[in-house]
């Protein structure tokens, strides 16, 4: 039965998990994803009542940052390296909004100049 509408399961941004789930499906501690959050390095969102809630994208984000940790990054590195890696997909996203930008007024130039007639 389709019906055209999503649901919050659906969108990978969805707020949808707790901490403690969060802990129990990728085997860490609950203080480890805290202190994620005290770095700024995973900021999940926040109910009313101030508890944190996971979407599916942050918990990427997380399995993430332990791969980072276990090679010996600290916390400060590795929100250094996500603000870069941010950055980068940030510049890479401008230079093909240029590139097609520049297709289109090309395009126009080519589309503008009226055929010379012969001699």
């Amino acid at each position: 039965m389709e019906t055209g509408m999503s649901l919050p399961v659906d969108d990978e941004h969805a707020p949808l998990y707790s901490v403690g789930q969060v802990a129990a499906m990728l085997r860490l501690r609950e203080a480890f994803l805290r202190r994620l959050d005290e770095f700024q390095v995973v900021r999940p969102r926040r109910t009313e009542g101030g508890q944190r809630r996971y979407s599916r994208h942050e918990i990427k984000r997380v399995r993430y940052v332990v791969e980072l940790v276990g090679e010996g990054m600290t916390l400060t590195a590795i929100r250094r390296v996500l603000e870069l890696e941010q950055r980068v997909r940030d510049l890479e996203r401008r230079r093909e909004e240029d590139a097609r930008r520049i297709r289109e007024l090309e395009s126009r130039t080519r589309n503008r100049r009226a055929p010379v007639p012969p001699m």
